[in-house]
């Protein structure tokens, strides 16, 4: 191999993040060469290339994705100088595993921070964040941006990436209705965050390239909300930085990548799920909060509202539960809003889905051993909808509960009776909406 005096250079990610500091740092560096990246967390992702369209002149070739697994391999192959971590929620001894594994193969280790990544917008912008998936982070960006559309504004939402289909078509993403779904060919992970926004009337941006994809939304809006994923930092430079604990998880505000950051970046922290969790619990985040964020920074309580279309339908029922797949999987959680719904309405049992799972929902069992009974909706493919709906199929239930904010009936055809629930962040202070009020007056009347 030729040494051409650049240094070289993997990025492991897992379709996301990555991809983005590679954009904004790395596509047009001279001095650099990214040789590939790594991917994981997400199925199918790998075996791919990042098409020469995005990564630039530089690489005419493109850039390879490659199992996480070849990393070591990879690094001694390609004489690499630098790695660099470019995915989240994941805990900090696992961060620390993997850098002590690209250093024993040779290799520095390190991370692209907010300054270098995050670009900077022509209009107002309110991140919403957390420390780990699932905390609740699009009911509390729906109830951001219906205080802003009731005051008149007009809000642009812009995703965090979900490319796991073509890179190149899904470069810049505008939905702007429910159409757009399917035009874009939408996986189930998509619809769960787009779904709610678009019936509340406005356009959601995402994909791949957020540069472009930042102008685009500026352009129809007087404020931008960035809705992120997992428990990342925000790709847009924010001036309200809002970050959710998740008090059914105490411990891991301080203990995840970059959730921990988060914390500490905060301009308002907001403990959801207050109405769930017991004082413990929520004096032991308390005190986590206080020992990290700023001295200066609000903290608010929030409890997250379940509502079903047809509670009556639940009491006595043997129900199985249907819940958000990255929350459960690589989130952590063992059980979501739909396990609590049927607790609360008095279902006569919630069957495991575990004895009933085929194909890549049962894969997930098997990978996440700590999910109890609910059943993960995971559909990055038609192949695994089609494993989705064949576990609900073979489940031996009187009805199935999804906790997921899309209409999964419109994606599977089961034999049983499908109910939905949802769950809205609600400000048990009022402080939260004191917090936008002062934003709006200060901010877009230029008070």
């Amino acid at each position: 191999m030729q040494n051409d005096g650049r240094s070289r250079v993997i990025i492991m990610g897992a379709a996301g993040r990555d991809f983005h500091n590679f954009n904004v740092v790395f596509r047009n560096d001279p001095v650099t060469r990214v040789v590939a990246f790594t991917a994981t967390q997400i199925p199918d992702i790998d075996g791919r290339t990042y098409p020469p369209a995005l990564s630039g002149p530089l690489y005419p070739n493109g850039i390879l994705i490659v199992e996480e697994s070849e990393l070591v391999a990879l690094i001694k192959k390609e004489r690499i100088d630098w790695v660099y971590f470019s995915y989240s929620d994941i805990s900090h001894a696992d961060v620390m595993h993997k850098a002590s594994t690209v250093l024993a193969a040779g290799a520095s280790f390190g991370f692209l921070g907010p300054n270098r990544t995050a670009i900077p917008s022509r209009r107002p912008v309110i991140s919403v964040c957390a420390v780990r998936t699932g905390v609740g982070k699009s009911s509390a960006t729906r109830h951001i941006a219906r205080f802003f559309l009731g005051r008149g504004r007009r809000v642009s939402v812009i995703r965090h990436p979900m490319p796991y289909g073509d890179l190149e078509a899904q470069r810049v993403q505008r939905f702007g209705d429910m159409d757009d779904l399917e035009r874009f060919e939408a996986t189930i992970e998509e619809r769960e965050e787009y779904e709610p926004l678009l019936q509340m009337g406005m356009a959601v941006f995402a994909g791949v390239d957020y540069l472009p994809i930042l102008h685009r939304a500026e352009e129809e809006a007087d404020l931008v909300i960035w809705d992120g994923g997992n428990n990342d930092l925000p790709f847009v430079r924010s001036d309200l930085h809002i970050v959710l604990v998740d008090p059914l998880r105490p411990g891991d505000e301080t203990s995840y990548h970059p959730g921990e950051s988060n914390l500490r970046m905060a301009d308002v922290v907001v403990i959801n799920k207050v109405d769930s969790a017991t004082p413990e619990q929520l004096a032991q985040v308390q005190a986590s909060i206080a020992s990290v964020a700023r001295k200066d920074v609000p903290v608010i309580l929030a409890d997250s509202v379940l509502s079903v279309a047809e509670p009556t339908q639940i009491s006595g029922k043997r129900v199985l539960v249907v819940g958000d797949g990255p929350t459960l999987t690589h989130g952590g959680m063992s059980y979501g809003a739909g396990t609590i719904a049927a607790r609360n309405l008095d279902a006569a049992e919630i069957v495991s889905g575990r004895q009933f799972a085929v194909g890549s929902i049962a894969d997930a069992y098997s990978n996440y051993p700590h999910m109890e009974s609910e059943v993960p909706a995971l559909g990055y493919s038609p192949e695994q909808v089609a494993d989705l709906e064949a576990t609900l199929n073979a489940a031996d239930a009187d009805l199935i509960l999804y906790a997921t904010p899309m209409n999964l009936a419109r994606l599977v055809n089961v034999d049983k009776p499908m109910i939905a629930v949802e769950y809205e962040l609600q400000d048990r202070g009022g402080e939260l909406t004191e917090i936008l009020t002062d934003f709006d007056f200060h901010r877009l009347t230029g008070g």
